[in-house]
């Protein structure tokens, strides 16, 4: 039987484009997602590029990195993913401070610009003005995420790269088991953003890698023309991400909920006209937790309505996700030391913007080359 330098687990914009750079490289590559038309954190993304909120010299860094490769990305994977620039537009809740809240931007490489609710009104038409107290304004990266993601696939193919259908059950010595057969490797990586956690627990491993579940309403092209991607400027998901992770041993107890959900209400429309409202995020630590579909998607109608009320009733359907992240915003990237061979390359919290230089630097590290920003991202930081 054939064995890989690598073997790629999951199929999300992660896994693709990881996939694709180590097949660029040189490597042999094998990509396995268990589903034909995945439903995961890529596919129900809002396609934000935000290059501009780079507030480490390595975050800074990887935004550079990754705009400068954005603009040359269509052309090198020969495909149209959609890529623009549009105005982002961070809405301040009416009871909040423009000023506090804009000066809680200043250490990002491009900080917002504050304006008014008139001038946040005129930049978007369909802002509700008796909604917020000012806004702030930047410009963001947008691409389609699971046009992206595909792209990545095609590319990657068509230099050698092999993908199947397969869902992996078992992380071997040398390879994993999946429900269709055994495949062998020299090394594996795990590209499994919200199921990554439960799949090492399978194996014995344990790391700090942690998943909510996200939930967005998904519309069909409308005739309401949204001209901004708009979100609150106070985001609630990194606080509550943060609190979710004070005690790792209760993501080991199926069944618990750390912290109380949050809803961020935010709009993107895409090219087709299309648009995602969203987005709710709940800490459970079961990831195949049933959630109340009717109770959220009225939940997230509702908040939606009050900044954008033209959006708030348009047929659409509500989705659910697992979104991956860790206890310091910083992805998990490199080789676990328990188990030789498995490596990991999850946990983005700004997932679309920095997982192509990223990718590009795990392939070289993986080639023999030193590279001091894996060493940053390294599990060795929580030791």
């Amino acid at each position: 039987m054939k064995t890989y330098d690598w073997i790629v687990v999951g199929g999300g914009i992660t896994g693709a484009t990881l996939a694709y750079e180590l097949a660029k490289t040189g490597f042999s590559v094998l990509l396995l997602e268990q589903h034909a038309n995945p439903q995961n954190a890529t596919r129900y993304s809002y396609g934000g590029l935000a290059y501009w909120s780079g507030n480490t010299p390595l975050t800074r860094q990887l935004c550079q990195e990754a705009i400068a490769y954005y603009q040359i990305l269509s052309q090198e994977l020969d495909a149209d993913i959609e890529f623009r620039e549009l105005d982002l537009l961070l809405t301040i809740d009416a009871a909040s401070d423009p000023d506090a809240t804009a000066a809680s931007y200043t250490n990002f490489a491009i900080p917002p610009r504050l304006i008014s609710v008139q001038a946040a009104c005129e930049l978007e038409p369909l802002l509700n003005h008796q909604a917020i107290s000012g806004a702030l304004t930047v410009k963001h990266g947008h691409i389609h995420p699971e046009k992206t993601a595909q792209a990545y696939i095609q590319a990657f193919l068509r230099i050698g790269g092999e993908i199947k259908i397969s869902q992996v059950l078992q992380l071997l010595p040398n390879g994993v088991k999946t429900n269709t057969a055994t495949f062998h490797s020299a090394n594996v990586v795990i590209c499994a953003g919200g199921f990554s956690r439960e799949l090492l627990k399978s194996a014995g491993i344990s790391i700090k890698l942690y998943f909510t579940h996200a939930e967005i309403i998904e519309t069909l092209p409308a005739n309401v023309q949204l001209r901004t991607l708009v979100m609150p400027a106070n985001l609630q998901r990194f606080q509550l991400e943060a609190q979710s992770t004070r005690l790792d041993r209760v993501w080991d107890e199926p069944g618990n909920e750390p912290v109380p959900p949050i809803l961020d209400a935010g709009a993107i429309q895409f090219q087709d006209g299309s648009l995602r409202l969203g987005q709710t995020s709940r800490v459970l630590t079961d990831p195949h937790a049933n959630i109340n579909s009717k109770a959220s998607e009225k939940w997230l109608r509702t908040s939606v309505g009050k900044v954008l009320p033209a959006l708030e009733n348009l047929p659409g359907t509500w989705h659910h996700c697992l979104v991956a992240f860790s206890s310091d915003r910083l992805p998990l990237i490199g080789a676990i030391q328990e188990f030789r061979g498995v490596h990991i390359f999850s946990g983005f919290s700004n997932p679309l913007v920095i997982v192509p230089p990223l990718a590009k630097h795990f392939a070289s590290f993986a080639a023999g080359q030193e590279d001091d920003i894996i060493n940053q991202v390294s599990l060795n930081r929580f030791i």
